[in-house]
């Protein structure tokens, strides 16, 4: 990963600019997807009227992945049990998971390397879920998480004015 201490100042920077929040979102989306050197990024909110995670916007999924990824429901798959947990969910290798973790689908990014943290808001509430995935196996340093819960704690922030 990129140096992380930029990576919040230029993400910070970024959330104050006066853009609309869907420019903001995909903005720091491509922030995150370079500083971490993903091969895809994502971004899914919480739906207060129902159990699943919605697709804000992503890059670098395969359009058949982006339409299933389009409506995830609470407890499945990677970011599903994210939100569920309201803790990070890492895997070193997706493609060879035996969990039941990884959605079948999952598998069709190619990605092997991923991880999901939550934005929860004061309240405790899991409003959204950011995740990135890397080519090849890959563990997540504790600092790397930690990197992306911060900017997972950025846009909060900012969905929350």
């Amino acid at each position: 990963m990129k140096d992380k201490t930029k990576l919040l100042i230029t993400l910070e920077e970024l959330l104050k600019k006066d853009f609309s929040l869907d420019e903001k979102i995909k903005e720091a989306l491509k922030l995150i997807f370079e500083a971490f050197e993903a091969k895809n990024c994502t971004f899914h909110r919480a739906d207060s009227g129902d159990s699943f995670l919605h697709l804000v916007d992503q890059i670098g999924l395969p359009e058949k992945i982006a339409q299933i990824a389009s409506k995830i429901p609470i407890g499945k798959g990677m970011a599903g049990i994210c939100a569920e947990r309201k803790e990070a969910v890492t895997m070193c290798n997706l493609q060879n998971d035996e969990s039941g973790v990884a959605r079948p689908a999952a598998k069709d990014t190619k990605v092997e390397g991923a991880v999901v943290v939550p934005l929860i808001n004061k309240e405790g509430k899991v409003i959204a879920t950011l995740g990135i995935g890397k080519s090849g196996e890959y563990d997540y340093s504790d600092d790397e998480i930690v990197s992306l819960e911060k900017c997972a704690q950025l846009l909060m922030e900012k969905l929350s004015q």
